[in-house]
This record gives structure tokens, sequence and C-alpha cells, in this order.
């Protein structure tokens, strides 16, 4: 009995030194600039390393018959071995998927002005690398059924391919699984990429976010709003950025008639140069419609990007409004009144 006690405090000594051993290793790995393993690689493999060295302790024991001796014990150790190994090599490879995707993103810089091939690449592999994650902890699933009595055929049916069509076909039916093929819809499709920005339910705002069931738009006022997948498959919505990132900005300005118009094109020309929000390309004002009491002028004018498009339209309107107010005060909108005299009143005796 003191044998047994012996090795096991020995065994459980050694499987902490490896351990701390593979965990030092891990950690001067990541920090190694030369390296293209992320730097935290030792802190996300911590947990399914503990995992596997438990399973490799189990078997040690499972060998030693001295240690585990009764029959349900063994069958019970042999189970539990087993589904720490599945679920420790599930995890290694899940880390694993997620370690590629994120260093192979790394040549693609989003936050660069003419980002549209990597909005498209990081589109691209956030959704497949969910729906590499899906595939992998469905099979490990699968694999983990086969280790229980009676429902092995279950885990089987999983691992078939004919299982894993009709179980995708009944999962389809639901409401939310179809978000799920929704995402790899955008995911082919892409109406809709990282940074975009779109127009959804009335508001103004960028991609932030694409899951697999779901979409965060950051809203230019910081407010997030989160959409299911299948609102881009089956509902209309603007995006700004789908081919390229130039916008036209409009400012819309209402005044009276007697405004000379060419005199407000001459001014928006003016201050169009005097910015560097404009991008040189458009700059053109229009009489767009006429009212009994005022013409709507439309002033147009392009910009890089909506965000600038944006910052230039309020420029421009503002300048426009204090031209007007300044040089042509008398042609801001007003309401006519004519007065019509009528036939002479008699003269009072």
């Amino acid at each position: 009995m003191e044998d047994n006690t012996t090795y096991i405090l020995i065994f459980l000594v050694g499987l902490v030194a490896v351990y701390f051993a593979v965990h030092f290793f891990l950690r001067r790995l990541g920090k190694d600039p030369g390296n293209i393993l992320p730097h935290n690689l030792a802190s996300r493999l911590k947990i399914p390393i503990i995992i596997l060295l438990l399973a490799v302790g189990i078997q040690a024991g499972l060998i030693n018959r001295e240690i585990i001796t009764e029959p349900g014990q063994v069958a019970f150790f042999q189970q539990l071995r087993s589904l720490l190994l599945i679920l420790s090599f599930t995890w290694f490879i899940v880390v694993g998927i997620r370690i590629a995707k994120n260093q192979f993103l790394k040549q693609f810089d989003v936050n660069t002005s003419n980002n549209l091939r990597a909005r498209k690449i990081y589109t691209q592999f956030n959704i497949i690398e969910r729906i590499a994650i899906f595939v992998v902890v469905l099979f490990g699933a699968g694999i983990a059924l086969l280790t229980f009595d009676g429902i092995e055929e279950i885990g089987m049916s999983i691992l078939t391919s004919a299982g894993i069509a009709g179980i995708v076909l009944g999962l389809s039916a639901q409401k939310v699984f179809g978000t799920i093929f929704a995402g790899i819809q955008i995911a082919i499709a892409q109406p809709i990429r990282i940074d975009d920005v779109v127009i959804v339910e009335g508001e103004w705002g960028r991609i932030e976010e694409i899951k697999l069931t779901y979409v965060v738009v950051k809203i230019w006022d910081k407010r997030r709003l989160v959409l299911p997948t299948t609102y881009f498959i089956e509902k209309p919505f603007q995006n700004w950025t789908r081919n390229s990132s130039d916008i036209l900005g409009t400012v819309y300005i209402y005044t009276d008639y007697d405004l000379p118009i060419d005199k407000l094109r001459a001014e928006l020309t003016r201050l169009l140069n005097a910015t560097d929000l404009w991008d040189r390309k458009v700059n053109v004002i229009q009489v767009t419609d006429a009212t009994e009491r005022t013409m709507e002028l439309r002033a147009l004018m392009s910009a890089k990007d909506a965000p600038t498009a944006w910052d230039l339209r309020v420029y421009a309107r503002e300048n426009l409004l204090k031209y007007i107010r300044e040089n042509y005060p008398q042609s801001l909108p007003r309401t006519r009144v004519e007065v019509k005299e009528g036939p002479p009143r008699p003269e009072k005796l």
C-alpha cells in the first residue's frame, strides 16, 4: 500500500513538473518575436493541457491494476479518460483554428482608407472560423456519445454523412438555426462586410461584428444595434460602401426666388476648395423643386468616405446659410401678402 502511495505521489509530482515545463516552453515560444505563434499561446492552451495530463494520469492508474481494482471503477475511469482526451483534443483543434485565422489576418489592415479587400477577407474568415468550430465541436460531441452505452447510435449518426445531413436539415427548420445558414450566405455573397457603412432601422452606423447568427452595427453615437443575420438576407438596407468608400453628400437649402444662384455656386466652389474634406470630384448646385413660397436648392459634393461626407455637408450647410444671411438676407424664405385697394369710401357729411 505504501508503495502505491509513493508511486502515486511521484507520478503526480511528475505530471505537475511536465505541466510547468510545457507552460514555460510555450511562454518562451510566444515571446519570441521571430515566431509566428501568438504571445498568449501558453494561457490559451493551459486548460486543454491540464485536461490532457489528467487523462494521462487516469491512464497510468488504469495500467497499474493495484491502484484501480474494481471492475466498476475501471469502466468509469476508462470512460472518463476517453471523454477527457476527446475534450482536450477538440479544444486543441479549436485553438489551432483561431490561431491560424488570426495569424493569416495580420497581413490585412482594415484601418487604412482603402480597405475594401481587407474587409472582404476579414468577413469571410470570421464566419468560416465559426463554421469550422461548429463542425469540430459537433464531431467531438459525436465521438463523446460513442463512449456511452445505449446512445452510441446517436453519436454514430452524427459522424456519418447521412446523419449530419439529417441533423442540418432538421435544425435549419428552426428559426435559430436558420440564422446560421444566413451567416454562411453572408460569408459567400457578402452583402455586408466588416466596417461597411450601412443604414438599418433608420440608423447610420458601421458593421462592427459579424457572427454566425447575428450582426453588431456600431451606431454613430456609440450605441450598438444587434440584428440577426437573416435581417441582411430578407430585408432591404442601405450599404454605402458596397463597392467603394467614396460617397456623395447632399445639402438642401430653401430660399426665396430672387436669390442669384450663380453667386451661390461660386461661393460653394470657394468653400470646397478651402477644405480638405472635399475630394475634388463633385461640386454641383441645382434647383430641384419650387413651391408657392420657396425654391429648393440641392448642393452635391463628394468625399472619400461617409464620415468625411457628413462633416463636409455640415461645413457646407453652415457656411452657405451664413453667406446668404450676410449678402442676400432678403432672399431667405418669406411669406408675401398682397393687399388690394377696395372702392373709395363715401365721405361723411
